[in-house]
């Protein structure tokens, strides 16, 4: 038998969550088979057999946290595909034995899940076993309509809202208890992701470790979007690519980045490490959550370079590609709230980063031109949120203007580069 091993992830992630089974138990599995896909913290990653055999058992269900080295499924290279579970066969003689031993009970009362194992105990999934415990449920109690008796995780949870249904007093049909969900109220529950729950945490610790503050600014967008109405045409037929904002934005910190240093470092323990490169992570949302891949030395590409880069790490995201190289090492990062409709916002550190810059919706505004003319412009606002424990604020204000400076005069742009 060839054991399958959830392997090393990645030095940070020791743990990853069943998202979805590709192979059945019984199916032929070749060497460099995808098996399951994990869903990490970070990523979805795809498991791959590097032995050849038939799936003869699979150890941990879909929703189950699994360890790096634990094993999550059985290869026979001997067996034939189509092969039923080894450890189907000698269970009915057992379940016999058993049948003839409560023949007196009631037939209402007969628990379904009869297969056991050599030491007598009730066959049930790690996560079955472990949501028992949790809730005190005797697995021997349990019914279920697995095919081989096999307790999973729905039996247990259906066996204990059955025993608190019968426990619990009759409710008052004047009143709903406090935090009881109301019949008449439609809800839905839906177990959060491991990403999900991962952003949540990410995100709190950010507010709990960092001094973070946030200042504002605007920018005039009429040179850049001149530059590109006048140029984006030649731009996509040179380079395969549109030119977008992106490009303008990403350069902009670069270049702001490299007069205020302290934006492109980050704490450790008692010591500034202040990073001469320049990758920058570009905020992406998903279907799973957001996500932010990262733009590796943005300061020796061109624009045409830049937008050809964030293009396709969004596509990788979208279609959930993405790989831990792709989302690890940013210093600074971009988060674009202008694509939904965001007129304002405070965006939230990207730890152990000290900066984010957020982008917003692009508006026609009245502009005093000087004492005398006005006119309309588009304008966008600027958010810069910021560690205070090392960006003291006229740096961090100083770095927002630079910004402004050069999206405004975009030529400047290339010199900055």
């Amino acid at each position: 038998m060839i054991e399958v091993k959830v392997p090393e992830l990645a030095e940070s992630i020791t743990e990853g969550t069943v998202s979805k089974w590709l192979k059945n138990v019984g199916d032929k599995v070749n060497k460099g088979d995808d098996i399951v896909e994990l869903e990490t913290d970070k990523v979805n990653v795809q498991i791959s057999a590097e032995d050849e055999g038939v799936l003869t058992e699979i150890k941990a269900e879909e929703g189950d946290t699994v360890e790096v080295g634990s094993v999550i499924a059985v290869l026979d290279p001997n067996a034939a595909a189509g092969t039923a579970p080894a450890a189907a066969a000698p269970e009915a003689p057992k379940a016999e034995t058993k049948q003839e031993a409560i023949k007196a009970e009631p037939k209402t009362a007969a628990p379904a899940a009869e297969t056991t194992d050599d030491n007598g105990r009730t066959v049930a999934s790690p996560a079955a076993r472990k949501l028992a415990r949790e809730l005190g449920v005797n697995l021997n109690e349990v019914q279920t309509k697995d095919p081989l008796g096999r307790v999973r995780t729905e039996d247990i949870k259906q066996h204990a809202a059955g025993l608190a249904k019968a426990s619990a007093p009759a409710p008052k049909a004047s009143a709903v208890s406090a935090g009881q969900d109301d019949p008449t109220k439609p809800v839905v529950r839906e177990k959060m992701t491991r990403r999900r729950q991962t952003i949540a945490k990410r995100l709190v610790e950010v507010q709990h470790t960092a001094a973070m503050l946030t200042t504002f600014n605007e920018v005039d967008m009429t040179a850049i979007m001149d530059v590109r109405n006048r140029r984006k045409e030649k731009f996509v037929e040179k380079n395969g690519v549109k030119l977008g904002f992106m490009s303008f934005f990403t350069k902009a910190v670069v270049g702001a980045l490299k007069e205020f240093p302290l934006l492109n470092a980050e704490i450790q323990g008692d010591e500034l490490l202040i990073k001469k490169f320049y990758d920058i992570g570009v905020a992406v949302s998903t279907d799973q959550g957001l996500v932010v891949p990262v733009v590796r030395d943005a300061d020796r590409l061109t624009f045409a370079g830049v937008e050809r880069e964030i293009g396709d790490l969004a596509k990788k995201a979208r279609d959930n590609k993405l790989g831990l190289s792709d989302l690890q090492g940013g210093t600074f990062t971009i988060t674009n709230g202008g694509t939904f409709g965001s007129l304002l916002s405070t965006p939230i550190l990207n730890a152990p980063q000290v900066g984010i810059l957020g982008m917003h919706s692009i508006q026609w505004r009245p502009v005093a031109i000087d004492k005398e003319r006005m006119e309309n412009r588009p304008m966008m606002y600027l958010a810069l949120s910021y560690d205070h424990r090392i960006v003291d604020g006229k740096e961090a204000v100083s770095f927002l203007v630079r910004v402004k400076q050069l999206l405004e005069d975009p030529e400047s742009l290339l010199l900055e580069g």
